[in-house]
């Protein structure tokens, strides 16, 4: 047995368009929206969280492309140059050898500096974020 409405459904709009009532948007020149409500502006814990986030962002990706370029570099060279690569350096070791033990040394000097930045330009910005929540004044209890 099948269900059968026999109530129109609303029409649905195409996709990517949206129902959304008019004067939710706020202005861009700050008049206030209809209904007396004023445009939400981000100040107080919403900054600081957005420059927590930036903080963070930039260096991930600053450790993260430091360390990839080295290992792209590494493996171009032994792609497009193996001559080079070939080339004994010191002791019988050849340069591509060299190069691929120096990625292990490459990656803990990123992860050493990825810590010393994060103490000294992203701990404190979370630190300033977690004393203004409630539950750094005592406000609210934390749960865990």
């Amino acid at each position: 047995m099948s269900y059968d409405s026999s109530a129109p459904r609303p029409a649905r709009p195409p996709h990517g368009q949206h129902d959304s009532p008019p004067g939710r948007v706020p202005d861009p020149a700050g008049e206030p929206l209809r209904g007396g409500a004023s445009p939400r502006t981000w100040t107080g814990q919403h900054r600081d969280l957005r420059i927590l986030r930036r903080a963070y962002r930039r260096q991930r990706c600053v450790t993260t492309f430091a360390v990839l370029g080295c290992f792209t570099v590494f493996l171009g060279l032994t792609a497009g140059a193996p001559g080079l690569m070939d080339r004994p350096v010191t002791g019988g070791l050849s340069t591509g050898l060299v190069l691929a033990l120096s990625q292990i040394p490459a990656t803990w000097l990123a992860v050493l500096v990825y810590e010393g930045t994060a103490r000294r330009f992203v701990d404190p910005l979370a630190r300033r974020v977690n004393r203004s929540t409630p539950w750094a004044s005592g406000e609210q209890e934390r749960e865990r």
